[in-house]
Protein backbone atom coordinates (compact mmCIF):
# COMPACT_ATOMS: atom_id res chain seq x y z
CA UNK A 1 0.00 0.00 0.00
CA UNK A 2 1.53 3.41 -0.96
CA UNK A 3 2.23 6.11 1.76
CA UNK A 4 -0.24 8.47 2.75
CA UNK A 5 0.25 12.36 0.86
CA UNK A 6 0.30 14.38 3.93
CA UNK A 7 1.70 17.67 4.70
CA UNK A 8 2.44 17.02 8.24
CA UNK A 9 4.12 13.79 8.91
CA UNK A 10 4.55 13.90 12.46
CA UNK A 11 0.27 14.35 12.52
CA UNK A 12 0.51 11.12 9.66
CA UNK A 13 2.56 9.36 12.47
CA UNK A 14 -0.10 8.89 15.06
CA UNK A 15 -3.53 5.98 14.91
CA UNK A 16 -4.82 7.23 11.78
CA UNK A 17 -2.40 8.60 8.98
CA UNK A 18 -5.34 8.33 6.22
CA UNK A 19 -6.84 11.44 8.85
CA UNK A 20 -3.52 13.35 7.91
CA UNK A 21 -3.89 12.28 4.12
CA UNK A 22 -7.52 13.57 3.97
CA UNK A 23 -6.91 16.94 6.16
CA UNK A 24 -4.12 17.68 3.14
CA UNK A 25 -6.68 16.87 0.80
CA UNK A 26 -9.08 18.95 2.40
CA UNK A 27 -6.48 21.69 2.72
CA UNK A 28 -6.27 21.56 -1.26
CA UNK A 29 -9.73 21.85 -2.03
CA UNK A 30 -10.88 24.48 0.56
CA UNK A 31 -8.07 26.39 -1.33
CA UNK A 32 -8.84 25.14 -4.73
CA UNK A 33 -12.59 26.14 -4.32
CA UNK A 34 -12.01 29.29 -2.65
CA UNK A 35 -10.06 30.16 -5.76
CA UNK A 36 -12.20 29.01 -8.12
CA UNK A 37 -15.19 30.86 -6.67
CA UNK A 38 -13.41 34.24 -6.57
CA UNK A 39 -12.85 33.83 -10.25
CA UNK A 40 -15.84 32.71 -11.32
CA UNK A 41 -17.40 35.84 -9.58
CA UNK A 42 -14.96 38.05 -11.34
CA UNK A 43 -15.84 36.87 -14.31
CA UNK A 44 -19.58 37.21 -13.82
CA UNK A 45 -18.76 40.76 -12.98
CA UNK A 46 -18.42 41.39 -9.50
CA UNK A 47 -15.42 41.45 -7.12
CA UNK A 48 -16.56 39.25 -4.16
CA UNK A 49 -14.10 37.76 -1.68
CA UNK A 50 -14.66 33.70 -0.79
CA UNK A 51 -17.24 34.38 1.61
CA UNK A 52 -19.51 36.97 0.38
CA UNK A 53 -19.85 34.52 -2.94
CA UNK A 54 -21.13 32.09 -0.41
CA UNK A 55 -23.38 34.20 1.23
CA UNK A 56 -25.02 35.84 -2.21
CA UNK A 57 -25.63 31.97 -3.27
CA UNK A 58 -27.08 31.02 0.25
CA UNK A 59 -29.44 34.26 0.14
CA UNK A 60 -30.83 33.42 -3.38
CA UNK A 61 -31.39 29.78 -2.51
CA UNK A 62 -34.84 29.48 -3.53
CA UNK A 63 -35.55 33.14 -3.95
CA UNK A 64 -36.50 33.02 -0.28
CA UNK A 65 -35.21 36.15 2.39
CA UNK A 66 -32.73 34.67 5.15
CA UNK A 67 -32.15 35.48 8.59
CA UNK A 68 -28.75 36.63 9.19
CA UNK A 69 -29.13 33.74 12.08
CA UNK A 70 -30.05 31.03 9.08
CA UNK A 71 -26.90 31.93 6.61
CA UNK A 72 -24.93 31.51 9.80
CA UNK A 73 -26.31 28.09 10.52
CA UNK A 74 -26.27 26.99 6.65
CA UNK A 75 -22.75 28.15 6.34
CA UNK A 76 -21.80 27.03 9.77
CA UNK A 77 -20.28 30.68 10.52
CA UNK A 78 -19.15 31.06 14.14
CA UNK A 79 -18.57 34.54 13.98
CA UNK A 80 -21.53 36.82 13.43
CA UNK A 81 -19.46 40.05 12.65
CA UNK A 82 -17.71 38.33 9.63
CA UNK A 83 -21.52 37.72 7.97
CA UNK A 84 -22.41 41.26 9.11
CA UNK A 85 -19.50 42.59 6.95
CA UNK A 86 -20.38 40.09 3.88
CA UNK A 87 -23.96 41.55 3.84
CA UNK A 88 -23.12 44.88 4.80
CA UNK A 89 -20.53 44.76 1.72
CA UNK A 90 -23.09 42.85 -0.61
CA UNK A 91 -25.83 45.35 0.26
CA UNK A 92 -23.21 48.39 -0.56
CA UNK A 93 -22.35 46.55 -4.01
CA UNK A 94 -26.26 46.55 -5.21
CA UNK A 95 -26.58 42.76 -4.67
CA UNK A 96 -28.67 42.13 -1.67
CA UNK A 97 -31.00 44.25 0.04
CA UNK A 98 -32.92 43.95 3.68
CA UNK A 99 -35.83 44.22 4.70
CA UNK A 100 -37.83 43.88 7.59
CA UNK A 101 -40.70 41.19 9.00
CA UNK A 102 -41.92 42.66 12.34
CA UNK A 103 -38.70 42.19 14.54
CA UNK A 104 -36.55 40.13 12.40
CA UNK A 105 -34.18 41.48 9.67
CA UNK A 106 -34.38 39.24 6.24
CA UNK A 107 -31.43 39.64 3.51
CA UNK A 108 -32.99 39.09 0.24
CA UNK A 109 -31.19 38.91 -3.35
CA UNK A 110 -31.98 41.94 -5.16
CA UNK A 111 -32.73 41.81 -9.24
CA UNK A 112 -28.59 42.41 -9.62
CA UNK A 113 -28.16 39.50 -6.96
CA UNK A 114 -30.21 37.23 -8.67
CA UNK A 115 -28.63 38.41 -12.49
CA UNK A 116 -24.98 37.77 -10.47
CA UNK A 117 -25.51 34.32 -9.56
CA UNK A 118 -27.50 33.83 -12.94
CA UNK A 119 -24.01 34.54 -14.83
CA UNK A 120 -21.99 33.07 -11.79
CA UNK A 121 -24.08 29.56 -12.81
CA UNK A 122 -23.74 29.98 -16.54
CA UNK A 123 -20.11 30.47 -16.03
CA UNK A 124 -19.55 27.42 -13.46
CA UNK A 125 -22.27 24.95 -16.29
CA UNK A 126 -19.24 25.80 -19.18
CA UNK A 127 -16.28 25.91 -17.89
CA UNK A 128 -16.68 23.79 -14.21
CA UNK A 129 -19.68 21.14 -14.36
CA UNK A 130 -19.41 20.18 -18.23
CA UNK A 131 -15.48 19.18 -18.07
CA UNK A 132 -16.29 17.45 -14.95
CA UNK A 133 -19.37 15.43 -16.36
CA UNK A 134 -17.02 14.58 -19.53
CA UNK A 135 -14.69 12.72 -17.62
CA UNK A 136 -15.07 13.01 -13.34
CA UNK A 137 -16.78 10.65 -10.86
CA UNK A 138 -20.18 11.07 -11.56
CA UNK A 139 -23.15 12.40 -9.50
CA UNK A 140 -23.11 9.17 -7.63
CA UNK A 141 -19.28 9.63 -6.58
CA UNK A 142 -19.21 13.39 -5.90
CA UNK A 143 -22.86 12.29 -3.70
CA UNK A 144 -20.81 10.27 -1.83
CA UNK A 145 -17.82 12.30 -1.31
CA UNK A 146 -19.89 15.56 0.31
CA UNK A 147 -21.78 12.52 2.60
CA UNK A 148 -18.62 11.72 3.69
CA UNK A 149 -17.23 15.07 3.94
CA UNK A 150 -20.42 16.47 5.94
CA UNK A 151 -20.11 13.28 8.50
CA UNK A 152 -16.68 14.34 9.17
CA UNK A 153 -17.41 18.01 9.30
CA UNK A 154 -19.34 16.24 12.61
CA UNK A 155 -16.49 14.98 14.07
CA UNK A 156 -14.46 17.95 13.56
CA UNK A 157 -17.48 20.36 15.42
CA UNK A 158 -17.36 17.82 18.40
CA UNK A 159 -13.71 18.05 18.40
CA UNK A 160 -13.56 21.67 18.36
CA UNK A 161 -16.42 21.53 21.31
CA UNK A 162 -14.29 19.22 23.44
CA UNK A 163 -11.18 20.81 22.37
CA UNK A 164 -12.58 24.20 23.99
CA UNK A 165 -13.10 22.63 27.09
CA UNK A 166 -9.09 22.05 27.77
Amino acid sequence: MPEPVVSSAHLAAGESPALSEFEFALTLAANAYQRWIVRCAAAAGSSLSPLEVLVLHTVRHRDRAKRLADIMLVLDIEDTHLATYAVRKLTAAGLVDATRAGKEKLIGATAAGRAFCDRYAEIRERLLVHPLVSDGPGDDGISQVAERMRSLSGQYNQAARAAATL
